[in-house]
């Protein structure tokens, strides 16, 4: 009876324990395979045991979605690697192109020429930089508007900041012409060992690109137009200032026709290619068209290029570029400082849109005071400005040859300001005499149109101590 009693002790500590079992193992299938809400419904009304071990009521677990786990993540993974290595692989290639394009920008821009003038040249190494692409486009925010310093027909100026804090100013030409590189590449080389107080250091150039750049200082107080036609009411242009601004800028010019290794010619000198640096000292800036001769040679035949307003007559009529086509433009930069006024400007009479011709009409008439910059009238150096203005008259002359030079320009501003508008500086002045109808009407086409500029024959002499006087 004992026995019996144990037995059935026994049996149900099994059935227990197996109860116990099967009641984890549900609970971990349940973790793994939810069943259906039907399936968990009806399992509930039915027998434990008999679910998980009745032979006919058994379940099998839910079909595994594992395999199509592995395969949706195989295929991303694929997808993946194939997006990352199609993108290395265009970066490689891209990166190659570049590399090819560079240098046959590099060669075609003349960068091998010169590298050799750079190594035969002794010093001449550390005086310029071949600067990449990469270094300007981050420097200058990649050519942002906002750092724009100036426009004109040869380009655009940005300013840039480097890697190591300097500011620089780069030139982005607008064309380049490729049948003269060589001649490019030789004006770098004489503008990067020129070294002038009066004259914007051209620190390097960019050739790694379609069109080549240019680097120079930068210079922070803007340009002498600017400050003439939009003053500083605070720091207005004093005469005394513009006749130091009028003197260094002869001396810059003088020293590129004569002192430089080889004669360069400016061909675009106008009053916003002068640039102000701290207290107004004046630096000449803008060599796009500038152009170095051999020496010995007198002239250089080529297209008029320039800006209306300054153009030599003379250039615009025979095409010949000479050191004195400088000087007429270096005669109407100073007929801006004593006046105020712009070389065309539409608030003059149709017959005195140029500045020229309004000047040498106002000459004529003998009341050249009345169109004097009233800011510098009151200042009473009248005998220093008349003969900084019977200069003026000498560089404007029709006939080249009978200005002066840019080397006696200089002189005769030291004078001028040595003597303090003395008279007696003026008693080894040749007499230009003019046929003042032809000149005025001459200097007209040569400022304002593209026709054929006229004749002028000698008539007529301006006397100095007349330019006093005003006008009856």
């Amino acid at each position: 009876m004992q026995n019996k009693k144990d037995i059935k002790t026994i049996g149900k500590e099994e059935k227990r324990k197996r109860k116990e079992k099967h009641g984890f193992a549900e609970k971990l299938l349940l973790l793994f395979y939810p069943p259906p809400a039907a399936a968990a419904a009806d399992m509930a009304d039915k027998n434990i045991d008999t679910f998980l071990c009745g032979s006919d009521t058994s379940i099998k677990p839910p079909k595994s979605n594992a395999g199509i786990i592995i395969g949706v993540c195989a295929g991303l993974a694929g997808g993946l690697f194939l997006l990352i290595a199609s993108w290395w692989f265009y970066k490689v290639i891209k990166k190659r192109n570049d590399k090819k394009r560079k240098e046959i920008f590099f060669k075609r821009n003349g960068g091998f020429l010169l590298q050799h003038k750079l190594s035969s040249s002794d010093g001449s190494v550390e005086k310029i930089k071949l600067f990449n692409s990469k270094e300007l486009e981050k420097a200058t925010d990649h050519y942002n508007e906002d750092r724009i310093l100036g426009q004109g027909g040869q380009g655009t100026v940005y300013k840039g900041i480097l890697s190591d804090g300097r500011i620089i100013a780069v030139k982005k030409s607008e064309v380049v012409d490729e049948g003269k590189v060589e001649q490019f590449i030789n004006e770098v080389v004489v503008l990067s060992q020129i070294i002038h107080r009066n004259i914007v250091k051209l620190l390097g150039c960019c050739l790694e690109i379609d069109i080549p750049l240019l680097v120079y200082e930068f210079i922070p107080n803007g340009t002498l137009s600017q400050h003439i036609h939009n003053p500083n009411e605070e720091f207005p242009l004093s005469w005394e200032m513009r006749f130091q601004i009028a003197t260094e800028v002869a001396g810059a010019l003088s020293y590129l026709h004569y002192a430089a290794s080889i004669p360069i010619y400016h061909r675009d000198m106008k009053s916003a290619n002068i640039l102000l640096v701290d207290k107004y000292k004046a630096k000449v800036s803008d060599f796009g068209t500038s152009t170095s001769i051999d020496v010995g040679n007198t002239h250089l035949t080529t297209r008029v290029q320039g800006t209306f307003g300054y153009l030599d007559p003379e250039y615009f009529q025979s095409n010949q570029f000479t050191e004195k086509s400088d000087v007429y433009s270096f005669g109407v930069i100073i007929v801006e400082l004593l006046t105020g006024q712009k070389p065309i400007s539409s608030n003059r009479s149709q017959e005195s849109r140029s500045l020229v011709t309004y000047f040498m009409e106002s000459m004529q008439e003998n009341c050249l005071l009345e169109i004097l910059d009233p800011r510098i009238l009151k200042e009473g150096r009248k005998e220093e400005m008349i003969a900084v203005t019977h200069l003026a008259r000498r560089c404007l002359n029709l006939n080249g040859k009978k200005r002066p030079t840019m080397k006696d320009v200089a002189v005769e501003l030291e004078g001028v300001r040595m003597s303090h508008g003395s008279s007696t500086i003026h008693q080894h002045y040749e007499e230009v005499e003019y046929n003042t109808i032809d000149l005025i009407e001459a200097w007209d086409v040569a400022s304002t149109s593209t026709g054929t500029l006229l004749d002028s024959s000698t008539a007529s002499t301006f006397e100095m101590q007349s330019l006093l006087h005003n006008k009856p």
